[in-house]
């Protein structure tokens, strides 16, 4: 009897032509639809307004504050998810299982909550703020109270992306690199970071994403200064209070259109690491 050339594979879910069909029928109702229409209602925009709402001084003020806010959280979620990701992973303690549920608690948040929560810990008078601010210190109502609320919401995103990496990590090619020589920073440089790079750039990635994006947990601790304070989702909101709907769609779909460009860019770059590595192994 003849072997099959492509012998058919079995499981709980029908074939690929009916599958494909939910998929994109789903993601088309859910997502590709709902920027379609935006993008359609900017399309009606003149250009001339598109460009005058895009320049404003307080829109470029607020975009500044939003992506410089953005980038300062991921950048610290870089690092102290990893830490984190990497003692969940690698160590047995007291409590580990209570700390790695802790992880998932900004997911479960409404978002406003943990801006109240935020507000009332480093506002002058919370619990820490008063602590922080004899020392000159003050973060509610400051850029950096933005960025403690970013860092906050996107914590989740850099553990839970990295933690998988991590465990399929095989401590052999740990050991292989002692044997040879190398010590436990020349370990950590040549075969652990290469190995979760990928994931790593994606957990940062969907932080900074997140972040972008974020409005509930930042509009409390943030004190929504023009100029100075306010984000671009603020902004938004404020534009749709004064029925300034065309305001809105012009920075809806910027906001749009740059965080498609950068998770473009990371997941390109992300390709060519994964690639590179997956060449000289």
């Amino acid at each position: 009897m003849m072997p099959l050339k492509h012998p058919q594979r079995f499981g709980l879910l029908p074939g690929f032509g009916l599958t494909m069909g939910i998929t994109l029928s789903f993601l088309g109702m859910l997502v590709i639809l709902p920027f379609a229409a935006l993008v359609l209602s900017a399309s009606r925009i003149s250009p001339g307004t598109f460009l005058d709402t895009l320049v404003n001084p307080r829109v470029l003020a607020s975009f500044r504050v939003t992506f410089l806010a953005a980038l300062g959280a991921a950048c610290v979620n870089a690092v102290f998810g990893f830490l984190v990701a990497w003692t969940l992973t690698r160590y047995s303690f007291p409590g580990r299982r209570l700390v790695d549920a802790m992880i998932d608690l900004p997911f479960a948040l409404p978002t406003a909550v943990s801006g109240i929560a935020l507000t009332a810990l480093y506002a002058p008078g919370g619990w820490l703020g008063s602590l922080l601010e004899p020392l000159g210190v003050k973060i509610a109502y400051t850029p950096a109270g933005i960025v403690v609320a970013l860092i906050f919401i996107g914590f989740p995103f850099v553990v839970r992306t990295l933690q998988p990496a991590l465990a399929d990590l095989e401590e052999e090619y740990e050991e292989a690199a002692a044997s040879l020589g190398a010590n436990r920073w020349q370990t950590f440089v040549k075969v652990i970071f290469p190995s979760v790079l990928p994931a790593l750039l994606t957990g940062t990635t969907m932080a900074f994403a997140r972040a972008l994006g974020e409005y509930g947990s930042v509009v409390f601790i943030s004190g929504n200064m023009p100029y100075r304070t306010e984000i671009v989702p603020l902004l938004i909101i404020t534009r749709l209070e004064q029925f300034d709907y065309a305001g809105a769609t012009v920075l809806a779909v910027a906001m749009l259109a740059v965080s498609f460009a950068l998770l473009l860019l990371a997941n390109l770059v992300q390709w060519r690491i994964t690639r590179y590595t997956y060449e000289r192994s």
